[in-house]
């Protein structure tokens, strides 16, 4: 054996993978030629590249332990550096032994987080404005009874991939104009995980989750509107293997209400009361989210003014208070008179001076907004 990789790191014959990624970290951070260009102390770095590359490598270091030298069989020598089979061929680990980011290697969990869930919920305009609490069906993956989220079935387990020895990746020698340069890819027979189940689950067929059913009560706060989502964190989908499961999000839907529009946190409608009402004044009910109130409507009110009820409209979703009930007013003229009705009103209008009305023309077409503003302005 030309070379002693495990004296090359300063570790034990029986260190450990994390035992020996540390010390070529340790070594690699003093030896790098960015921090020392001495040309032994370039010469000792390529020798930890080459021990690293040998005993972080499973079969590499199997050949090792049984007297080979794994980096000389194909050409690259022991420590001999250069892209390719030995030297500086595993970028990831001298980028991971100076910034600690690099890609994981080896094999894949199975347990992996979960996806997160949305549903739709539809609540009523009254349930909108006060909160209210609600039961629903969720349908989504939750963990496998049967075998507890491992995908075995009950007795066996899985077992270590013999075709990639548990690494999840499989390794690949080829030649080029460089030489002889190694590939990875993940294992084919195990999928990258690095080990097989060969006897799964019939319950889950392997997954360790399966879809079920189940109840959760959702608080629906004061305010809410169409779009607010709610989420529960930790009642989504369960991630294959059993893994943690993701977010349920509930994404609220508001029915129309048969009366009342919403805009923010203000509700709006519309009164229809005859001219008669709109010139003497009267008191209309409504039914509103607090109950039967009585809408004054004052005399010589217009059509196209509103009758605003404060503090009647939909709580504020941050923050106390709530918004506003305006009422739009709109006066009907009569079109079909009999001949009392015309006579008595061709007498109110001889009375009042308006057989032959000559009007005011104003530019434009005046519409609510204006009609509102004239009125909020005394015109």
């Amino acid at each position: 054996m030309a070379t002693d990789y495990y004296a090359v790191l300063g570790v034990r014959r029986d260190a450990s993978q994390d035992e020996i990624k540390k010390a070529f970290r340790r070594l690699a951070r003093e030896l790098h030629p960015d921090v020392n260009p001495d040309p032994k102390t370039q010469e000792r770095f390529k020798e930890i590249n080459a021990a690293y590359e040998v005993l972080s490598d499973p079969q590499k270091k199997q050949v090792y332990d049984l007297g080979g030298d794994p980096l000389s069989a194909n050409g690259g020598g022991g420590g001999a550096g250069g892209f390719g089979a030995g030297g500086f061929g595993n970028f990831s680990d001298i980028m991971d032994a100076f910034f600690g980011n690099a890609a994981q290697r080896g094999p894949r969990s199975r347990t992996r987080r979960g996806q997160d869930a949305m549903i739709r919920l539809e609540i009523d305009l009254n349930e909108a404005a006060f909160g209210t609490t609600k039961d629903i069906q969720v349908d989504t993956a939750v963990v496998c009874n049967t075998c507890s989220g491992e995908g075995a079935a009950p007795g066996t387990s899985a077992q270590t991939c013999d075709m990639c020895r548990g690494r999840g990746e499989v390794s690949q020698v080829t030649r080029s104009f460089l030489g002889q340069v190694m590939t990875s890819r993940p294992c084919p027979q195990c999928q990258g995980f690095g080990t097989v189940v060969p006897t799964p689950c019939p319950e889950c067929a392997g997954d360790g989750r399966i879809r079920s059913r189940r109840t959760l009560t959702v608080k629906i706060p004061a305010g809410v509107d169409n779009g607010t989502r709610i989420q529960l964190a930790g009642e989504g989908e369960v991630g294959p293997g059993g893994g943690p499961p993701g977010d349920l999000y509930v994404e609220i839907h508001e029915v129309a209400h048969p009366v009342f529009q919403r805009r923010g946190d203000d509700l709006h409608c519309t009164v229809t009361i005859p001219m008669t009402a709109a010139a003497l004044g009267t008191k209309c009910p409504l039914e509103t989210l607090d109950g039967l109130e009585e809408i004054d409507i004052r005399p010589g009110t217009q059509s196209g003014q509103s009758v605003p009820l404060h503090g009647r409209g939909i709580t504020h979703l941050r923050g106390g208070g709530r918004g506003d009930l305006i009422v739009h007013v709109e006066v009907i003229t009569p079109n079909k008179l009999d001949a009392e009705q015309e006579r008595l009103l061709r007498e109110l209008a001889k009375l009042r001076g308006e057989e032959r009305p000559l009007g005011q023309f104003q530019p434009g077409q005046q519409g609510l907004f204006s009609r509102l503003k004239d009125a909020f302005n005394g015109r």
